[in-house]
């Protein structure tokens, strides 16, 4: 019995191919978004459309999946947090091993595979580990709204780029406050 659900947008069929080397098909499709596909700060909101453009390849020790997802992205800048609309592109690859192929590999002690190795159930492939990974690796670890942000002023939080002549008086050291009674004096 599998443990995936033939049903889910991100789960494939793979019947179609066989186990014949060499077969191979096309896929394009739009799915939802799973749940928290992206970094705390940037990501893809859950349920908007992820576009895929999909090569399931027959191979010796199961199906090589190849191609490409594209999805909007919101988020919002780490120096001024402005919201942030972008798009991510990634490139996907992935070799899902058929489940006797990986028996037999664990019973020669075959190094190449591991546990992170993806499989199979049932003819049926998991997309989004995968894509999940893919969008995360591709996302920057610190998104900004331009190259150039200058952020939020340290003192009262306005946003520099508004006000690029944003400044504030010099704060005076507590150790020579004293002195500026005297200066006020001597201008009265």
């Amino acid at each position: 019995m599998t443990s995936l659900d033939p049903r889910a947008p991100l789960v494939l069929d793979t019947r179609e191919l066989g186990r014949r080397p060499g077969s191979q098909r096309q896929v394009e499709l739009t799915v939802p978004a799973p749940a928290q596909l992206g970094i705390e700060v940037l990501s893809v909101p859950e349920g908007a459309p992820v576009e895929l453009d999909l090569r399931l390849e027959a191979v010796m020790e199961g199906v090589l999946l190849t191609g490409t997802a594209t999805a909007g992205l919101v988020g919002e800048c780490v120096r001024c947090l402005q919201p942030i609309e972008d798009e991510v592109h990634v490139d996907l690859q992935e070799l899902y091993v058929y489940p006797d192929q990986h028996d037999k590999a664990a019973e020669h002690d075959d190094s190449d595979l591991d546990d992170e190795t993806s499989l199979l159930e049932d003819d049926l492939l998991d997309l989004e580990p995968l894509l999940r990974d893919a969008v995360v690796l591709a996302l920057p670890f610190q998104p900004l709204c331009t190259d150039d942000c200058p952020g939020l002023c340290t003192e009262c939080g306005a946003r520099l780029a508004d006000d690029p002549d944003h400044a504030h008086e010099a704060p005076i050291d507590p150790r020579w406050a004293g002195l500026q009674v005297l200066t006020q004096d001597q201008q009265d």
